[in-house]
């Protein structure tokens, strides 16, 4: 029995060998392509922004309608902060867009008057803005290039002050309406979150304006010229897939 074994056993080792010979070699198999993932800049979306601005006031004056000249110019400057939302539609690497802005605002400048000098102080500010503007971008993968264009409309008060006392002469406030063009760069730097920076030029119409005493009383009509710059940075959060598979 055990030279039956010990032939068994070199029967099988010389066996293997020329087995494994006869086996077929496994077939190559060709790695999958490999997959690109690329940014998609379609839907919803909504997001916070703050910066800065600057609106250059021109007031020239104007009692009964006609006009005795210039009475300075002068920058309102200071911050802004707010937010915006908007719809975006992507076609290959075009994208277009609606968005809506509010922003409060602390722009804020004066001047001493021209035609009364030493007499009135001239001031401007602007509490609040909004921009109501169309799209057009273009994207390489998650950064985007857009420029934008619609309406724009500023929440304001005009203020002259007697320049020895400080004491108030006249005021008005008005809600006025013009437009805006502007330009951003926009990064998607994770799913669904973009951040960009923004800059936007606001073309607002001439006004009339009367300022009026505490008491009602007229003190002046002045005709005012207004345009306004704005660089903000912006936050945004998308409601839509952020990546799209392309072999």
């Amino acid at each position: 029995m055990k030279k039956f074994l010990l032939g068994t056993v070199a029967l099988i080792a010389f066996a293997a060998p020329a087995a494994a010979a006869d086996r077929a070699a496994r077939p190559y198999t060709k790695a999958p392509p490999m997959i690109a993932a690329v940014y998609d800049w379609s839907g919803f979306y909504i997001g916070a922004n703050g910066g800065w601005g600057s609106s250059h006031n021109c007031w020239n004056q104007t009692p009964g309608g006609i006009s005795i000249g210039s009475d300075g110019c002068h920058d309102a400057t200071g911050g802004v902060a707010g937010g915006q939302i908007g719809y975006r539609w992507q076609s290959g690497t075009w994208v277009f867009g609606l968005e809506a802005q509010g922003d409060w605002a602390d722009l804020k400048g004066s001047n001493a008057s021209v035609i009364f000098p030493g007499l009135f102080t001239n001031q401007s500010k602007i509490d609040a803005f909004g921009l109501f503007t169309g799209q057009i971008g273009y994207a390489v993968n998650n950064t985007l290039l857009y420029v934008k264009g619609g309406a724009a409309l500023t929440d304001n008060r005009y203020s002259t002050y007697f320049t020895p006392t400080g004491v108030l002469a006249g005021r008005a406030s008005d809600t006025r309406w013009g437009g805006t063009v502007g330009a951003g760069v926009e990064f998607g730097f994770a799913p669904n979150w973009t951040a960009g920076l923004e800059y936007d030029h606001l073309f607002m119409q001439d006004n009339t304006y009367n300022l009026v005493t505490p008491t009602g009383a007229l003190n002046s009509t002045i005709r005012e010229r207004q345009d306004v710059d704005l660089v903000t940075v912006r936050v945004n959060y998308r409601w839509g897939g952020p990546v799209v598979a392309r072999y």
